[in-house]
């Protein structure tokens, strides 16, 4: 049997491996769905989820424009609440995780506050929760210098470029040192170039800080560059249609999208877009 870049199943006898595994998980979902009501009559957002996300993972959710990835990390988030099924983030309910502040969230747009310095938009949620000066300064410190940023915390977001801003709502994200890191296509509107550098960023800072990563793209190259695992959605009712496990190594460049590892996942995840149209029409 060879061994292939993008394998679907677990290798016979490691039933061991898969307990671990589910033990570690941070995220759980079994037959989650998702109807919202509106005026226009029932609207099928996700049906039938099921899902694991282990701990120090990187998952991406790709998919056509409203098959529901971002409503799924929405749900995870405590933000959404799903119709049926069940869930679970860090052993408890998606509420408990956010009461915890177990996750951090990076939306699409930075959201940055434009009266408050670079420093200050980091220190935010760090007041809110009480720490003390010296401890937010000491945080802002350290994570500046996680999305290299370091001597930007004088500056006002309108004077750093769409980029730099995108790396200081991350900095934001990460102040409170959350478990997980929930993105919902955080470099969606930057330029290709830009895009590459930052992804090359957030597979460093992940490197470094271990987290579990929920990250939400269109992008086919971003999901394969960054994930562990990707997760292929159908569109609505959103489904998910496949769940590709990758071994490409941990420490990768941009050189590696040129390699025939990274080219037959892209080409398993496209396939499996494609599938999920057919499926659906």
């Amino acid at each position: 049997m060879t061994t292939s870049a993008a394998q679907s199943r677990t290798p016979a006898g490691a039933g061991e491996a898969r307990g671990l595994a589910a033990r570690a998980s941070v995220i759980e979902a079994r037959d989650l769905s998702l109807t919202f009501e509106t005026s226009d009559g029932p609207v099928h957002a996700l049906s039938n989820i099921a899902l694991d996300v282990a701990r120090g993972e990187f998952v991406s959710f790709i998919g056509p424009s409203g098959c529901g990835k971002t409503t799924l990390l929405r749900v995870i988030a405590d933000l959404e609440q799903p119709t049926s099924g069940r869930i679970t983030v860090n052993g408890g309910t998606p509420e408990q995780a956010r009461l915890d502040r177990s996750y951090g969230y990076v939306f699409q747009a930075a959201g940055l506050y434009p009266w408050r310095t670079i420093a200050g938009n980091i220190a935010l949620p760090l007041e809110i929760m009480g720490f003390s000066k010296a401890e937010r300064q000491k945080r802002i410190a350290k994570n500046l210098e996680l999305v290299n940023l370091s001597g930007f915390e004088r500056k006002f977001p309108w004077q750093l470029s769409g980029g730099m801003q995108q790396r200081a709502s991350i900095a934001r994200a990460l102040s409170f040192d959350p478990d997980l890191l929930l993105m919902d296509e955080p470099f969606g509107a930057l330029d290709e170039i830009v895009r590459d550098h930052l992804n090359e960023q957030l597979l460093k800072l992940w490197a470094k800080t271990e987290k579990t990563v929920v990250f939400v793209t269109h992008s086919i190259p971003e999901a394969v560059f960054l994930s562990t695992k990707i997760v292929v959605m159908s569109p609505r009712p959103g489904r998910i249609h496949d769940i590709i496990e990758s071994d490409l190594p941990r420490e990768r460049d941009l050189d590696i999208r040129e390699t025939p590892e990274f080219l037959e996942i892209a080409h398993r995840v496209r396939e499996g877009l494609r599938a999920g149209h057919s499926y659906e029409d």
